[in-house]
């Protein structure tokens, strides 16, 4: 297959990472609704610094779509037009998506930040889906799949609006974040059928079915580690950012099962480790989850007992999704040998 190809497949995986830990931030941050507007930001391609920029003032151009915080909600300006000495609501429209109207600079560039890297990742799948083109004939499934995260991306970009009209449901921030997994998991397997190496994998049906259990517990720990950041999220809420003490000082039932199923994610992984470690079956990468899971169970430890570390919540989330996708690429080990045995 094309070295190219599979560079810009990488590349897009590393990007599509990225927006991973780039939307971790935004939340560690709370800056989710840092842009109240989508695609654009208060209107603007380039967001605001200013909270000048978006109030209104006399004599001052506003430009079609510019959205401005007036007397407690957002005003959409409905034509190019300049103001005169008071308002005239017949300007402006009210912005009925939602009623959040807050300004911080901070984290509207954090969710501004953000969004680039969505764009930026979204291109970079763009560019690998018309390049996988020239391979329809040799090998079709390339191409369906590298369209098929086209429309993800796509479909993901659609989600991230409503996640900001919903004024960040948790409900759909774990969609959101799930969906980001399908996309990673797609890329992968784009990844594994555009390469050419010759692998030492032998066939283990335990192995195999193993490799899907650890898969589906680690999705399965996401979902309820994204349920239980909202838990800490609300709790922010009461407390405030100074108090990371108060945080976790009543949690939910849920907490205490995400902590307590960890224990099971570690022994199925431990048991996998060993058994392909004893049949030396080649899955060298299963040394890599343990790793990831030695380091989420520090973090992890650190959150709740060393008061929320900073970028510890964060780190968290990304070593999950980057242990989904090293769990995902074994498991195409452990299933490649089974078909060629079927095939030879």
């Amino acid at each position: 297959m094309d070295i190219t190809f599979r560079k810009i497949a990488k590349i897009s995986l590393v990007l599509v990472y990225l927006v991973i830990v780039a939307g971790a931030v935004v939340r560690m941050t709370g800056s989710g609704m840092g842009c109240p507007d989508w695609p654009k930001c208060f209107g603007y391609y380039i967001p605001p610094t200013e909270i000048t920029e978006i109030e209104w003032q006399p004599d001052r151009l506003f430009e079609k779509g510019q959205v401005i915080i007036w007397r407690e909600t957002l005003q959409v300006s409905k034509e190019n037009f300049t103001t005169t000495n008071s308002f005239n609501s017949e300007n402006w429209e009210l912005y009925t998506k939602h009623d959040y109207a807050e300004f911080n600079p901070w984290h509207t560039w954090i969710e501004y930040i953000n969004r680039l890297c969505g764009a930026l990742a979204g291109l970079a799948t763009l560019i690998l889906a018309v390049m996988s083109i020239k391979f329809w004939k040799k090998k079709k499934p390339i191409t369906i799949l590298s369209w098929l995260v086209v429309v993800g991306m796509v479909f993901q970009a659609w989600l991230g609006a409503t996640v900001v009209y919903s004024v960040l449901e948790p409900a759909k921030i774990t969609v959101h974040m799930l969906m980001a997994l399908v996309i990673v998991a797609i890329l992968l397997y784009i990844i594994y059928l555009a390469n050419t190496e010759n692998k030492r994998i032998r066939y283990d049906k335990l192995v195999l079915n193993l490799s899907i259990i650890a898969l589906l517990l680690t999705l399965v720990q996401i979902t309820m580690g994204t349920q239980v950041r909202q838990f800490v999220d609300e709790q922010i809420d009461i407390f405030g950012y100074a108090a990371r003490g108060s945080w976790l000082k009543s949690p939910e039932l849920l907490f205490y099962i995400h902590r307590s199923f960890s224990i099971l994610v570690i022994a199925v992984n431990a048991f996998l480790a060993y058994r392909i470690t004893k049949l030396d079956l080649g899955h060298f990468k299963i040394y890599w989850v343990l790793f990831l899971l030695v380091v989420e169970v520090f973090t992890g430890i650190a959150m709740n007992y060393l008061d929320f570390p900073f970028a510890s919540q964060p780190l968290h989330l990304v070593l999950a999704s980057i242990l989904f996708g090293v769990q995902f690429y074994i498991l195409l080990d452990a299933l490649m040998p089974r078909k060629n045995l079927k095939t030879s």
